[in-house]
């Protein structure tokens, strides 16, 4: 059973929602200037409610991003009061980002005393120690760049932490963590498989996002 792009034709879809979904998407991501231009083009409201703290996020993500994790928990504070002391695993990682921009940057007395201060009690978690170890293997490197833990200093794990705190976030500010986007494309995927489940595993091939826009 192949997705037929005919059957769509007849379904009606509301302009509005259509608009909402991408207003989603920019907010989440505080595409601020995109957002404002999209809004003076379509005539939509602004909504209030999700601007709220979002030039600070946008801030935080950015300071995660370049790995001015310091900064990041700064902010992190002052917009979310209490986030990183109920959320430990993020907590951590930023910790863990300004330590490996230490020794990134050579500066291994100051990681040594900074994980002795602050990353030093998370050892006592079990969960932590394995992570710990990997971030203290990096001072044995000349060029931890090209050590085998060289991903704990990339931007790929930077931008995971990034997205987790900014989710967080808006958790914790009563707000959608998951764009309509993303919502959408975790429904379809949800309904391929019940249906592909009823009719049989070779029915229907797992929902593939990149599939159905070339198709």
């Amino acid at each position: 059973m192949e997705d037929d792009p005919r059957h769509y034709d007849h379904v009606a879809i509301n302009e509005n929602d259509i608009h909402n979904v991408v207003l989603s998407y920019l907010v989440h991501n505080c595409f601020n200037e995109t957002m404002e231009s999209f809004i003076a083009c379509t005539g939509m409201k602004q909504p209030v409610d999700y601007l709220e703290g979002m030039e600070k996020r946008k801030r935080i993500f950015n300071f995660t991003l370049e790995g001015n994790a310091l900064k990041a928990i700064e902010l992190t504070n002052q917009l979310a009061h209490d986030l990183l002391e109920k959320n430990e695993d993020l907590h951590f990682d930023l910790l863990s980002i300004h330590f490996g921009e230490l020794v990134r940057s050579r500066k291994c007395t100051e990681a040594l005393e900074f994980a002795q201060t602050k990353l030093t009690p998370f050892g006592k978690v079990q969960k932590y120690v394995g992570q710990l170890e990997d971030f203290m293997t990096l001072l044995a490197y000349e060029e931890p760049d090209k050590s085998p833990r060289f991903h704990l200093l990339g931007l790929e794990f930077r931008q995971k932490v990034a997205e987790s705190l900014n989710r967080a976030i808006l958790e914790h500010m009563k707000l959608p963590s998951y764009t309509a986007m993303e919502r959408l494309i975790q429904q379809t995927t949800v309904v391929r498989q019940c249906l592909s489940q009823e009719l049989g595993k070779d029915a229907l091939p797992p929902f593939s996002l990149k599939d159905f826009l070339e198709s």
